[in-house]
């Protein structure tokens, strides 16, 4: 979980210092608005006590405190200056203030600043070209569910096809069915903490296979709370994007990634994420 934070706020600090007093990070922003005479922080980007927001008009800011997961909803035309545990507003509106449970994952953001942003700057590099894997998903890492759907390229066969799912090891499936159209829910649960392989098959002929694990069941009571509904703010939909990524089920962080992207095309950051 730390390490995908520290990543996370490499991305978002770039383009300024590190500070010793951190107090919270950016969870939204829209339009003109600048931190400490620096225009358009990036999101995620980390927040110090004593410096000072400027929000114009028709924009907005949201900054969520890490130790008490309260989120400042900051509106312009107004100057916010940014203290130990909230945030004023010497002229302006004063902020909104919104109640979250999120301060119980992000307690490794105050040692973020000192991540190298190399990491995530790898994220850019392009992949080898080929033809499209048949395999979609799950086939890496974790998944965040014991019942996942299978999803592969829908022109991998010419119809059905037999999909099965193993134990590693272990010779007898632990589910096999015939699907089409590219996805199939799997109707039984699976166990939490287990590898799994996962084949499709068409007149015997395998064409594809995918590998994962399934989280334990601790992380995913911990998701199932915390799992916003589709139209929660967007500061709760994207950090539980980046809980996501930090358990391991990062090809779940990333389509959580992608559907904010595309909600939110003024924010570069989350089509980087989605990569």
């Amino acid at each position: 979980m730390r390490s995908m934070l520290s990543a996370l706020a490499a991305l978002a600090i770039t383009a300024f210092p590190a500070f010793s007093q951190t107090v919270a990070f950016v969870t939204n922003i829209k339009g003109d608005v600048a931190l400490d005479g620096v225009p358009r922080p990036a999101l995620l980007a980390e927040v110090a006590k004593g410096q000072k927001i400027v929000v114009s008009r028709d924009s907005a800011m949201s900054v969520m405190y890490a130790a008490t997961g309260k989120e400042y909803v900051l509106k312009g035309p107004g100057e916010f200056v940014v203290r130990d545990t909230e945030i004023v507003a010497p002229s302006g509106m004063p902020p909104l203030v919104r109640n979250t449970e999120w301060r119980t994952s992000y307690k490794a953001l105050e040692n973020a600043a000192q991540t190298s942003a190399a990491s995530v700057r790898m994220r850019s590099i392009a992949p080898a070209r080929g033809a499209p894997p048949v395999m979609i998903f799950p086939t890496a890492g974790r998944v965040a569910t014991l019942q996942p759907t299978l999803r592969w390229r829908a022109d991998a066969s010419a119809g059905a096809v037999e999909v099965a799912i193993y134990v590693p090891g272990e010779e007898k499936p632990v589910h096999t069915a015939v699907a089409a159209d590219g996805s199939y829910r799997m109707p039984v649960s699976l166990k939490a903490d287990t590898d799994y392989v996962w084949t499709i098959a068409a007149s015997g002929q395998e064409l594809g296979s995918g590998r994962f694990r399934t989280l334990g069941a601790e992380a995913l009571q911990k998701l199932d709370v915390h799992r916003p509904a589709e139209r929660s703010e967007f500061s709760d939909r994207l950090l539980f994007a980046v809980m996501l990524a930090e358990m391991g089920a990062q090809q779940e962080a990333r389509d959580a990634w992608t559907r904010l992207s595309l909600e939110r095309a003024d924010l570069p950051e989350l089509a980087s994420l989605a990569k």
